[in-house]
């Protein structure tokens, strides 16, 4: 045969395999993403491929594709599952932080004074202190949230601190998505304390999860989210809301995450918020209302 037209013949195999490796390439690339910790082994894999190019080696056969295709396919509901977890948690935090909480902790330079002056608002009217002036953010474990704080007191267990409801700050009204006059309302919570005086904060659950639970328990009704993996998506919602909180001027240093694991018999949510309160005002015990 022609050297020439074996040449040719052989330039474009290694042209189509070459193809094939670069499609295949494209597919991992979709599939995982390349990032900085996997960098090195991209890396290797072209200098490997660039390699047998130079030196005329076959590196695909004929089913190859088909195969790794196969694989993919296989590998598909679990890759879906997992970014129908991540969607959820990072998509209930930007929903929460955007629809809610913008609304009660900003000053809107009208209508609404801010959060910290509702507060200081309130504290003069009702003659108390609150010695930690953020809205505590309570996400449980479970997602589950109650109707009032208290429920998460535990029973017959007089030395621990436990939580009752006060009167609500004052209410924030405005018009928002069409919907006029619509309000917002914080909770005011006092913690009381054996042999000490209460100590009074502000603290709500986040809705969302809380929401989410309830979808959860009806899994008969919302089939297709009867496989969320429920650690993961608090995960992302508290490491998103954080994230963006911090990145706020308007709410930065306004609101604080308290993780609660309301399936650990022995935590009590009470005490926890006291820890919290101490590790951000260390002097709270001293603060007298002005």
């Amino acid at each position: 045969m022609d050297p020439y037209l074996i040449k040719k013949m052989t330039d474009k195999t290694l042209y189509i395999y070459a193809s094939q490796c670069i499609f295949v390439c494209a597919i991992i690339y979709g599939y995982q993403g390349i990032h900085l910790e996997n960098v090195h082994k991209w890396i290797g894999i072209v200098a490997s491929i660039a390699i047998l190019l130079y030196k005329s080696q076959r590196i695909l056969d004929e089913d190859f594709l088909l195969w790794f295709i196969a694989y993919l396919v296989t590998k598909y509901p679990e890759v879906e599952a997992n970014l129908v977890t991540i969607n959820y948690g990072v998509g209930m935090a930007c929903s929460y932080f955007e629809g809610y909480l913008v609304h009660v902790i900003p000053s809107d330079g009208a209508k609404f004074v801010g959060f910290e002056e509702n507060m200081d608002i309130y504290a003069a009217k009702q003659g108390i202190v609150f010695p930690v002036k953020r809205l505590f953010i309570i996400i449980t474990k479970s997602m589950y949230c109650p109707p009032d704080l208290k429920h998460f007191n535990k029973a017959n267990r007089d030395d621990l601190p436990y939580l009752e409801a006060c009167q609500s700050l004052e209410e924030i009204e405005k018009d928002v998505a069409g919907v006029k006059n619509r309000t917002y309302r914080n909770s005011a919570y006092k913690i009381y304390r054996p042999d000490k005086p209460p100590v009074y904060l502000s603290a709500e659950c986040a809705t969302p999860l809380h929401t989410l639970h309830r979808v959860l328990q009806k899994t008969a009704i919302y089939e297709d989210l009867a496989k969320v993996n429920v650690p993961e998506v608090v995960s992302d919602f508290c490491r998103t809301l954080s994230s963006i909180i911090s990145k706020s001027p308007e709410c930065r240093d306004k609101c604080e995450l308290v993780y609660y694991d309301d399936t650990d018999p022995k935590a009590n949510l009470a005490s926890i918020l006291l820890d919290k309160i101490r590790d951000l005002e260390p002097n709270f015990e001293n603060l007298k209302n002005e």
